[in-house]
C-alpha cells in the first residue's frame, strides 16, 4: 500500500460504489474495494462489518440528525411541523449529493438483499423518529403512526428527487411531499405537484 491519506472510509465507500455499478454487488469482493480505495482489507474492515454495510454506514448521524432537529423545535409547535423538521434536516444531507445518491439507490434496487436492508434501515429511522416525538410529549400510538407515515412521505419524495435531473431542491421536495401527507391527513387534496424537478 502506498502512504497513508486521509478519510478511508469515504474512499473505501466511493470504491464500492464504482465497484458496485461496474460489476454488480454480488460480483465485488471487499478485497477489491480496499484495493481500489488503496488501502488493507484490514482498514476495510475497521470502518464496515461487511461489504453490504459500505451503502448504509451513516446510520448513527441519521438518527443523530433526525433527534437533533426535532428536538430543536420550540415546545408549542404541531408533531406535524417537528416530525418536517426532522426528515427536512435529513434531507438536507444528500444535497449536494444527487449522482451519489442516485448510484447508490440504483445499486440496492438491483439486489433483492440490500433491498431488504434498506427498508430496516427505513424502520429505524421511523423508531428514531417515534422516539424523539415521545421525547417532546407525543403519545403513542399518535407518535409511531406519525413517524411511520412521515418515514414513507420522505421515502417518496426522495425517490421523487432521485428521478429527476437533480436540480430540484431535495429539502424542498421532501417538505412538499410532506405538506401532501399533511393534506391528506387534513382531509383535503392539495392541487400542486409534488416536486417540479425540471
Amino acid at each position: 500500500m502506498g502512504r497513508w491519506e486521509p478519510d478511508a472510509g469515504g474512499r473505501l465507500a466511493r470504491a464500492a460504489l464504482e465497484l458496485y455499478a461496474e460489476r454488480g454487488y454480488e460480483q465485488t469482493t471487499v478485497a477489491e474495494i480496499a484495493q481500489r480505495a488503496g488501502v488493507t482489507e484490514r482498514t476495510f474492515f475497521r470502518h464496515y462489518a461487511d461489504k453490504r454495510e459500505v451503502l448504509f454506514g451513516a446510520s448513527d448521524e441519521v438518527y443523530e440528525v433526525l433527534a437533533s432537529a426535532v428536538g430543536a423545535v420550540p415546545p408549542a409547535a404541531t408533531p406535524l411541523r417537528a416530525l418536517t423538521a426532522g426528515l427536512v434536516a435529513l434531507a438536507g444531507m444528500f444535497a449536494e449529493r444527487h449522482e451519489h445518491a442516485r448510484q447508490r439507490q440504483a445499486v440496492i434496487a438491483a439486489n433483492a438483499s440490500l433491498r431488504e436492508r434498506e427498508l430496516t434501515k427505513l424502520a429505524a429511522m421511523a423508531t428514531a423518529l417515534a422516539d424523539a416525538l415521545r421525547r417532546r410529549g407525543v403519545a403513542d400510538p399518535a407518535a409511531t403512526l406519525a413517524a411511520e407515515a412521515g418515514i414513507a412521505a420522505f421515502r417518496v419524495g426522495f425517490e421523487l428527487w432521485l428521478a429527476g435531473p437533480g436540480k430540484a431542491d431535495v429539502a424542498q421536495v421532501v417538505r412538499e411531499a410532506l405538506d401532501e401527507l399533511g393534506g391528506v391527513f387534513a382531509g383535503g387534496e392539495t392541487s400542486r405537484r409534488v416536486v417540479d424537478a425540471g
